[in-house]
């Protein structure tokens, strides 16, 4: 089976439990608080259905168009827009007939649901396959640094002891945590055997961001080719994998980031590179292409499998997930205000971006860590304060709950439509986003 069908199997999967689970969110508390659901759909039905059922007052089915699903609560004005329904008088069944706080938990449940799922997930994981970290002993050559920070202090070959203060489990992580963590200091061992204590500016993460900078820490990497990629440079300069970088413009190369530094200087400009190959030497000339890529690399298979395995009891997976659950949310609260710049907006994606966080091959642990993801993420997205979405509802109720006034219905009917063209324009953005990385780059 190809990657592609892998990947499509596993996302649509995953987007089917974690929308059957979020719409039974909105579907349970109603039933508790004796509100009539018309419809619960996986999918939408758009003009028909593949399959549907009516059991008691409720049409279960499964829509053709798998943008999302739906429950169709009675007296509640939503993307159905049944304006007929709403022109009768309220009847006890009915959404708009329940007080405003049970409203309100109806509107919550999805989101609830989701997070829930994910924390879930999560503990589940640790608790049957456990953590796989990587601690400085797996990494006994430390972390190569990029050139821009090396004015804070750090050096080739540091090895990270604590952040802010406290150990640090997985060093790996390091790059994640400057970017969405609020990080005050960092404490290295640097390879002179000198520890350091080093200050980080306050904007570190949004720098990172503005000047392309996301992995300032690379494990270090010796300078032997195990990927060429064709139709770039290296490939038509005769570069082969298992090749040795020996020097760049007369620079002996030890470690790969000083390959990459040095041809990252030279961007425009041919290099002579000497590589060893079965014993013997060979020079080659590469210039990169209009990206500034070569088109070689290495990644990392030197230390790739080395690492500290943890394993969880049952209290532990609990607290685990818990904590994992909240940081994986506060970190995508924390990355989405660079949605709102013009160069996050472009790296905004679609179902293909969705599908992409999946493996190529199938692999049940990666399944559900990326299921519990997305539900987090799906938990955030819903919540936003965007009429047709959760958030929207949640918005007005919570006004109605403050003021004491409720909106009225035509103002309420005009407000779902917005918000639904609002979300179909997000929608064709993020997905058109997707084509255009498909076609260009």
């Amino acid at each position: 089976m190809s990657p592609f069908a892998v990947k499509a199997i596993q996302l649509l999967l995953s987007l089917s439990i974690l929308i059957v689970l979020h719409e039974l969110g909105h579907f349970i508390p109603a039933k508790l608080f004796k509100t009539r659901v018309e419809k619960f759909y996986l999918f939408f039905d758009v003009k028909f259905s593949l399959f549907k059922k009516k059991i008691g007052e409720t049409v279960y089915g499964i829509g053709w168009l798998p943008l999302g699903g739906y429950v169709k609560i009675a007296g509640m004005i939503d993307e159905s827009m049944d304006k007929e329904q709403m022109a009768q008088p309220p009847q006890p069944w009915e959404f708009r007939s329940k007080p405003a706080w049970q409203r309100l938990i109806i509107m919550l449940g999805g989101v609830t649901v989701n997070i829930i799922v994910g924390i879930v997930i999560y503990m589940g994981i640790f608790y049957f396959y456990g953590k796989d970290i990587v601690t400085n002993d797996d990494l006994p050559k430390g972390f190569a640094v990029a050139e821009e920070f090396r004015q804070y202090g750090f050096e080739d070959g540091d090895k990270i002891l604590k952040v802010n203060g406290k150990d640090f489990e997985d060093v790996t992580d390091i790059n994640k945590h400057l970017f969405l963590r609020d990080i005050e200091t960092i404490e290295v061992l640097h390879a002179s055997g000198e520890t350091e204590a080093i200050a980080m500016p306050e904007d570190i993460g949004p720098q990172m961001f503005q000047k392309d900078i996301l992995r300032p820490f690379e494990p270090m990497r010796t300078p032997v080719i195990d990927t060429v990629l064709a139709d770039y440079p290296a490939a038509s300069a005769g570069f082969l994998k298992g090749d040795r970088i020996v020097s760049v413009n007369g620079t002996d190369i030890e470690h790969w980031h000083q390959f990459t530094a040095n041809v990252r200087k030279n961007i425009d400009k041919e290099s002579s590179v000497v590589i060893a190959r079965g014993g013997q030497t060979d020079t080659l000339l590469v210039t990169p292409n209009a990206d500034g890529i070569v088109g070689i690399n290495n990644f990392g298979k030197e230390y790739r499998g080395k690492s500290t395995h943890l394993s969880y009891g049952i209290g532990e997976s609990f607290t685990a997930g818990i904590d994992y659950g909240y940081n994986t949310l506060k970190d995508y609260v924390k990355q989405f205000k660079y949605v709102f710049t013009s160069k996050g907006a472009t790296q905004v994606g679609g179902f293909g971006a969705i599908g992409n966080l999946f493996p190529d091959t199938w692999n049940w642990v990666s399944f559900w860590e990326t299921t519990a993801l997305i539900s987090i993420i799906l938990a955030f997205m819903n919540i936003l304060p965007i009429p047709a979405l959760d958030g929207g509802h949640v918005m007005f109720l919570l006004y109605e709950i403050v003021s004491g006034r409720k909106p009225n219905d035509k103002f309420m009917e005009y407000a779902q439509m917005v918000g639904f063209f609002l979300l179909i324009a997000l929608v064709l953005f993020a997905n058109g986003n997707d084509i255009y990385r498909w076609l260009f780059e």
